[in-house]
């Protein structure tokens, strides 16, 4: 009892003091093995180097749920002394002195590491990692607190036919019998929570930027046709945030890793981006669902985040309101300042609706939506960069990150740094957008009706009130996307030369508005299943089967082929709208009902599951292979569709 409240007591000091004032890890050489993929096993060993700064009886490394862990101090002291949560060395530390720790460790990862379809023969087996809010040290031993920031090199050791994927450069490939071990060397100190790691059958392509750096594009060796379009604008958005920013982008190299299933839209490992597949598109696809936005905040994150790193969740917008700001001026330089302005207006629309529901809080408030991290913070940097003009602002950035670098910061730092550029009080800045939870929406409307007069007039408009004036805007304006705000605020009342449009978001937004569908607009509306628009083409589908009961084989037959983005929208609503078209294709009827329930099947991805369980759930035709699968979903690491999956079974249940 004596010896598990010593180490529950020593767990606790280590828990709430503060080890970076103590110690200072430099520098770790991980090598790391998958002995058994079936049973998700890893063994691995880690050696770190570290200085002590003041004197300390011990000093931890955090790891969370080890079948076996120890440990040798300075290549003689042996222990294992664990409290399944962390790593605890004891000895005498002098202040000013030198140590290394040899780690050698098994885990089952129960977080962080996740292994996809390895128990499916055509399926497309994956290991991916996701250390921000999870905690890398489930699958090395490593250090959970963002300020410690230690330089990486990792060996991983897989089986020779796939590829392994993980921070820095890789620097040698050593084949061995029927394994290669990867080693990949980082240069730089960065935050545990940054590493990441990627296996699986990929193939990459190669992009320089102006400077130099390495853009490593991954893709599964099916989508070769789908990279393009993936990947477009890339090295061009890298070399416009590393120009804007200022500071030389400050890794060896950067790659981009789809994987299945993930649990984000994207995340900025250092070094090492990793997104979701369902990013993959073709050019159809990029009209509505592209990888741009996502492309850019993860690219800035390098900077921001990973260069300079919060010190804690106070000053969270540091990392996220800087990345949805230089993402966004990226899109401005891809898509133009319509396209820019229209983003700000959506943000603080959002803002406005979350204003409203009473959910409103201060940017420097650890438990903020991301709504506010990520769009107020934005606009707050948006702000700020006209209050203090354009060459005030870029030469404050360019201090920050230089005198900032490899540290963690707070937002004091950033906004000294601003200060001392621009010669300016900030106090009354720094009350009104970063310590008040009041939204200041007014103010944003006025900073797009001084930059567009488009926006001046469309913020009179009352096109429920008034409807002509929104005709007129319409007819008027060359602001595609205000038109299309337009339109919708018209609520299906719509000018029918609009269909004569070029705008495929024009059209778009007459899909989607147009509900019930006019006689007179028909064969108007009938053109919008011939867009290159997954999306306009899964609304037109739907609205026209509904409106024309007589014509739904023709609908059905237009559209047979057609299977959409990645989640397969159109394909799923097409056969349950032809399982419950009466006497449509009666010979198939099983065929597809069949198919229909496999996409409910764990080898596919969360995204199709979730439309064909919805799907099958609404014509009332989830049986019992659905229902199987649907028990699965329940244990799915992904947490929005293991909610979707657990408040759908209840339902039919």
């Amino acid at each position: 009892m004596i010896k598990y409240l010593f180490i529950w007591c020593l767990g606790a000091q280590f828990l709430y003091g503060q080890q970076t004032e103590y110690v200072d890890f430099k520098s770790a050489y991980a090598d790391i093995y998958f002995n058994d993929v079936s049973n998700h096993t890893i063994t691995g060993t880690v050696i770190y180097y570290f200085e002590v700064l003041k004197d300390i009886d011990s000093v931890y490394i955090d790891a969370k749920g080890y079948n076996s862990i120890h440990y040798r101090l300075d290549g003689q002291q042996k222990d294992s002394l664990y409290t399944n949560d962390k790593l605890i060395v004891k000895y005498p530390f002098k202040a000013n002195s030198e140590h290394k720790i040899a780690i050698s460790y098994q885990t089952i990862p129960k977080k962080t590491m996740y292994f996809i379809d390895w128990d499916f023969e055509d399926g497309n087996p994956q290991i991916w990692t996701q250390g921000q809010g999870k905690y890398t040290s489930h699958w090395l031993p490593s250090f959970d607190d963002m300020n410690e920031k230690v330089e990486f090199d990792l060996n991983i050791t897989f089986h020779e036919d796939y590829q392994v994927i993980a921070n820095g450069k890789l620097t040698y490939k050593q084949n061995n019998e029927s394994t290669i071990t990867w080693m990949y060397d980082m240069q730089k100190p960065m935050s545990s929570y940054l590493l990441a790691l990627a296996i699986g059958k990929y193939r990459k392509r190669v992009a320089y930027s102006s400077s130099g750096i390495p853009l490593e594009m991954y893709y599964y060796p099916k989508d070769s046709l789908k990279f393009e379009p993936t990947y477009r604008y890339t090295k061009r958005m890298f070399d416009f945030l590393e120009n804007e920013i200022g500071f030389a982008y400050p890794w060896q190299n950067y790659k981009q890793i789809p994987v299945k299933d993930f649990l984000y839209a994207g995340m900025e490992n250092t070094s090492a981006t990793i997104f979701s597949d369902a990013f993959v598109v073709d050019s159809t696809a990029f009209i509505d669902k592209n990888y741009v936005n996502v492309n850019a905040h993860e690219l800035a994150h390098q900077w921001f985040g990973d260069l300079v790193t919060e010190t804690s969740g106070t000053h969270h917008w540091l990392q996220e309101g800087f990345a949805t700001y230089y993402a966004l001026l990226a899109e401005r330089e891809v898509f133009g300042v319509d396209y820019y302005h229209y983003k700000l207006f959506e943000y603080a629309e959002e803002l406005k609706m979350q204003d409203a529901a009473g959910g409103s809080t201060t940017l420097l408030d650890p438990k903020s939506s991301s709504t506010t991290f990520y769009k107020k913070g934005a606009w707050a940097l948006t702000i700020l960069h006209e209050k203090v003009g354009d060459k005030a602002f870029k030469k404050a950035i360019k201090n920050y990150l230089k005198n900032h670098q490899f540290k963690n910061v707070e937002t004091t730092d950033f906004i000294n740094a601003v200060e001392k550029t621009s010669r300016k009080d900030l106090s009354d800045f720094v009350a009104t957008w970063l310590e008040s939870d009041t939204l200041h929406y007014d103010q944003l409307r006025d900073f797009l009706s001084k930059k567009s007069t488009d926006y001046k007039l469309f913020f009179e408009l009352d096109c429920q009130g008034a409807k002509q004036a929104c005709f007129n805007f319409l007819e008027t304006s060359k602001n595609n996307p205000l038109k299309i705000e337009v339109i919708n605020s018209l609520r299906g009342a719509i000018p029918e030369y609009l269909y004569g449009s070029k705008d495929i978001k024009i059209r778009q937004a007459l899909a989607q508005t147009v509900y019930d569908i006019p006689l007179e607009q028909k064969v108007n509306y009938e053109s919008l299943l011939n867009d290159k628009s997954y999306t306009t083409m899964e609304t037109a589908l739907y609205n026209l089967w509904r409106n024309f009961p007589l014509e739904r084989e023709k609908y059905l037959d237009q559209t047979k082929g057609v299977i959409g983005f990645n989640d397969k929208n159109i394909r799923i609503l097409w056969l349950t709208l032809a399982l419950i078209t009466e006497d449509y294709d009666n010979v198939y009827r099983r065929r597809y009902l069949r198919e229909l329930t496999s996409y409910t099947g764990p080898k596919y991805s969360f995204e199709i599951r979730q439309n064909a369980f919805s799907y099958l759930n609404q014509i009332e035709a989830c049986k019992e292979a659905c229902k199987d699968n649907l028990k699965l979903a329940t244990k799915h690491h992904n947490w929005r569709f293991k909610k979707f999956a657990k408040d759908l079974l209840h339902t039919i249940n």
